[in-house]
């Protein structure tokens, strides 16, 4: 999903590596447990309020959270390397359902299938998320690749595309609170999806 230049695994102790293999964890269990709260918050939200942006948030955390648990099976193998390529495969079969089906929603929204009302829920939300991303992320990415792991480095790679996510949405949101613009919604929620698959 990315290329980068990775710490050479030869440099690694084994006693380091198996620290870098239970942080990996704890930063996948951290992204599981943040993302499956904000799933739940995001389809309540969106469902409520009509928002397909919204929804496509919270549908954007459940495959988040599968990236994470995808990431905790891995290193939960005595050779995680072994799962790598499998664990990337399913983590990008996620992103391309999730582009697919938020696509589809968002232009039929635009094509006058519904007009999302305002959520402060869902702006409260955004908010919180552009502020805590980016430091999981970095966490993410700093120890995969210390570790040459491609999965971690790809979990990392879509928790910062959570951080992006969140600032389309939260444009999104207050567009439409602010002025009324139902339309910035479906548009939010197909910027979301095209960037799902990038």
């Amino acid at each position: 999903m990315t290329s980068l230049t990775l710490t050479p695994r030869e440099h690694l102790t084994p006693g380091r590596r198996a620290t870098l293999g239970r942080r990996a964890q704890l930063l996948a269990l951290a992204s599981v447990v943040y993302n499956l709260l904000e799933a739940v918050v995001a389809l309540v939200a969106g469902t409520l309020s009509g928002s397909v942006a919204l929804v496509a948030f919270g549908l954007d955390s459940l495959i988040e959270v599968s990236s994470g648990v995808i990431v905790l099976w891995q290193f939960r193998a005595p050779v995680p390397e072994e799962r790598e390529r499998l664990a990337l495969r399913m983590m990008a079969v996620g992103f391309f359902a999730l582009a697919a089906y938020v696509g589809v929603e968002s232009v039929r929204h635009l094509l006058g299938d519904g007009e999302a009302g305002t959520s402060t829920v869902g702006i409260v939300l955004a908010s919180v998320s552009v502020v805590v991303m980016p430091f999981l992320s970095w966490a993410q990415r700093r120890t995969g690749r210390e570790l040459r792991s491609g999965s971690v480095v790809a979990d990392s790679t879509q928790t910062l595309l959570c951080t992006y996510l969140s600032a389309v949405l939260l444009a999104g949101l207050l567009v439409n609170a602010w002025w009324g613009w139902w339309w910035a919604d479906p548009i939010a929620g197909l910027v979301i999806a095209a960037v799902a698959v990038r």
